[in-house]
């Protein structure tokens, strides 16, 4: 295949990508804010996390020399309750990162090769805003979309939305969280929210089935886990690993992978068939309860031992645990939830599960959530757009509640019956190559395109294959959008600038401002400083910006006192029937199972084993792995083997291997080994994140494996687009070998 572009490596090009090659005290004299004059010790600015989704409030501390210092958590704060995780204390490195990406780039043809050329920010958006101008003149403003994971995306897609097009995604959706969403939407009619309403901390069982909490530092949840461990809660963990949430727990269920249908079906069958659900609860709220027992009838623990490889009196007394501890249980929905390509029926399980032991809408399940209502400026009507991605697939992926970012790798690749769809995206803060399983997949839509541009703070390797590349500034140097995830009370937050930003990095929205005043959409962006916006915001809400800079988070008291069903109310759900559905409409409707089937799944060819992958506490997907500060704490990954494994190939602990797939595809750098009974014998676990391959991450390129490029098999679920990714096998080379 003739490619239209080549991957670029950022950091060869030109002298300004070079200027900050000393250290730490290089960045800090080179910058504006040198000159600034000391401030006191307790100079602060509130702020919100963009680590991770949490978006946990805290303070952002100068030095008495203006430096930036150190990020602690808001008290007032729900998600974080005063402290910070460790990726969140180390945001101070997002900052002081010299690989940063400091100006804007444009590719160009420079005799026969392809290069970056650094230009002025007026150059970058008046080119950005003629290419997406010709592509929409050309097949319409529906030919552009726009991929994001950050708080950017509100603004670009605020500019894509007044172009004409709402072919918006977030790969969170396809690739996370998506079938949890959809299962307990066809479930309950709501789904788990982010961050999840789970009440941790006052659950007496919580069950979490590849849920790595502790691990996926995910702050509010951790601490209320913690609270619950001391007010002695059962934990059961079920995972083929032994994580840091399993060594917290009364049980660890070491289950065979790919197996977790069988067992959810046969904890529902012992729970309706020993009558250790809650007979009020179902009565009242449930419907479809008979079909269930009749469809769980012969998925006894007997029968799922044979499957899950877990002893069936282990099924039984777990799930008379669950029992003891109802309504104030969880059956966790996870995060990740994309394995297999059913996980929207597995998710189903989950919920069911939590359905008929009474857990949503009471103390110690799922809370009701508040969230406060921020006002948008008035603006035009939106167009209409003539096509989404819908209307390209029709019928493909029906409950799905949210565009689905690998339709739209798929809708920007030509066939020979048709042409492409999409035609250019705007990818923002999320790095793609590694986010989206099948890499090849993704690089041969990138090559169909006929423009791409990247905003990013980092040189990551999306940003190589870009047309044109824009400097964001970090979450520490700008304004964004007021925090209103929902929680037990409604609040919000504020992110304003700590520091100046540094070198030619720009906001997102001052991005979206200034491409839409030159796409003449000026009448949807009318505050030229966001400041002005925050402000006009806050007013209609009754504060001020000027107050809200002092406190960081306001947090109102509920309309009612509803956080938790009251015995005996009447509760519409917001499902087909107006209840919790056991036998799922919606799923009949579209044609899928109204109810969770096992099915089998493919097993490991001789000599290889199955690829697991997860987090760590300090590092948050590809995004860190380069970061100063977290890399001090973990600076590659390993791969987690059974000693019987390690045995059997001659390995011990640190020995370097290089990886294979099941494909033929064998890993670009080489992993070391860690040797631990923590881990079945079929399987092999890697942190996700790090194998980086742009050389101007000069902390991670070359550290570890990347665990997407070994994900070339991807398992799609047909309710809702997730992509399956752990169908993949692995074996190993020596790198002696390689």
């Amino acid at each position: 295949m003739t490619t239209r572009r080549d991957f670029i490596k950022i950091m060869a090009l030109g002298t300004g990508a070079l200027a900050f090659s000393g250290g730490l005290l290089a960045f800090a004299t080179d910058r504006k804010e040198s000159s600034r004059p000391p401030v006191a010790l307790d100079m602060k600015t509130p702020t919100y996390c963009e680590i991770c989704f949490w978006k946990c409030a805290g303070w952002a501390y100068k030095n008495e020399q203006g430096e930036l210092w150190k990020i602690t958590g808001n008290d007032d704060d729900q998600h974080s309750n005063g402290r910070f995780c460790p990726r969140g204390t180390g945001g101070v490195g997002m900052y002081t990162d010299q690989n940063r990406l400091k100006k804007p780039l444009i590719r160009v043809e420079e005799r026969g090769k392809q290069v970056f050329r650094e230009v002025s920010w007026e150059e970058a958006l008046d080119y950005t805003a003629k290419k997406l101008s010709a592509v929409s003149a050309k097949y319409g403003p529906e030919a552009i979309a726009l991929f994001t994971h950050g708080s950017g995306g509100k603004y670009f897609g605020d500019l894509l939305k007044a172009m004409g097009s709402t072919n918006i995604t977030q790969p969170s959706y396809a690739q996370c969280r998506g079938p949890r969403d959809a299962a307990f939407i066809a479930t309950f009619g709501e789904q788990p929210d982010s961050p999840e309403i789970t009440d941790l901390r006052d659950t007496k069982c919580l069950v979490l089935i590849g849920s790595h909490i502790g691990e996926n530092m995910h702050n509010g949840q951790v601490q209320e886990m913690s609270d619950a461990i001391d007010k002695k809660a059962t934990i059961i963990t079920v995972d083929p690993r032994f994580s840091t949430a399993a060594s917290k727990s009364k049980y660890w269920l070491p289950i065979k992978p790919a197996t977790d249908i069988a067992l959810l079906l046969a904890w529902i069958h012992e729970i309706i068939y020993n009558g250790w659900y809650d007979k009020a609860y179902v009565e009242q709220y449930t419907t479809g309860f008979e079909q269930l027992k009749e469809h769980v009838k012969s998925y006894t623990p007997e029968w799922a031992y044979g499957i899950t490889t877990l002893e069936p009196e282990l099924i039984r007394q777990t799930a008379r645990e669950m029992s003891n501890a109802k309504p104030a249980v969880i059956i966790h929905p996870g995060r990740h939830v994309t394995w297999y390509g059913d996980d929207t029926q597995r998710e189903r399980a989950i919920a069911i599960l939590n359905g008929l032991l009474g857990s949503w809408g009471r103390r110690g399940g799922f809370y009701r959530p508040a969230k406060k209502s921020v006002p948008s400026f008035p603006h035009p009507e939106y167009p209409k757009p003539k096509m989404t991605w819908t209307d390209w697939f029709p019928g493909l992926y029906p409950l799905a509640e949210s565009p689905v970012a690998n339709a739209f790798v798929d809708a920007s690749i030509p066939t020979k019956e048709r042409d492409a769809f999409l035609k250019a995206w705007i990818v923002n803060g999320t790095n793609l190559i590694f986010t989206m399983p099948n890499q090849a997949h993704t690089l041969e839509a990138i090559q169909a395109l006929e423009f791409l541009v990247v905003v990013d703070t980092m040189p990551m390797e999306i940003t190589g294959w870009a047309d044109v590349v824009l400097p964001e500034c970090t979450y520490l140097e700008r304004y964004d959008s007021l925090r209103d995830s929902p929680h037990r009370k409604p609040a919000i937050a504020l992110r304003m600038p700590a520091m100046e930003p540094a070198w030619e990095t720009k906001p997102a929205y001052w991005m979206a401002y200034q491409l839409a005043h030159r796409l003449n959409l000026g009448d949807y962006f009318h505050f030229e400083n966001q400041e002005d916006y925050l402000d006009w915001q806050l007013k209609q809400m009754g504060s001020s910006l000027e107050e809200l800079k002092k406190k960081g988070v306001i947090t109102w008291d509920r309309d009612d006192d509803d956080l938790y069903f009251k015995d005996g109310e009447k509760v519409e759900f917001f499902t087909n029937s107006g209840k919790i559905e056991f036998y799922s409409t919606s799923l009949e409707q579209a044609g899928f199972d109204p109810m969770p089937k096992y099915t089998a799944h493919e097993e490991p060819p001789a000599g290889f084993y199955r690829l697991i992958y997860g987090r760590a506490p300090m590092h948050t997907f590809s995004r860190t792995a380069n970061n100063p500060n977290l890399t001090d704490l973990m600076d590659e990954n390993v791969l987690w083997m059974n000693p019987k494994v390690a045995k059997e190939w001659g390995l011990k602990n640190n020995d370097p291997i290089f990886l294979k797939n099941q494909d033929g595809i064998q890993s670009d750098f080489a992993i070391k080994v860690r040797v631990t009974e923590r881990i079945r014998w079929d399987s092999v676990y890697m942190v996700h994140g790090f194998g980086h391959k742009q050389k101007q991450l000069e902390r991670s390129f070359g550290k570890g494996v990347s665990d997407t490029q070994m994900i070339t098999r991807v398992k799609v679920d047909p309710v809702m687009g997730g992509t399956g990714m752990r169908g993949n096998f692995v074996t190993f080379i020596p790198q002696v070998l390689a």
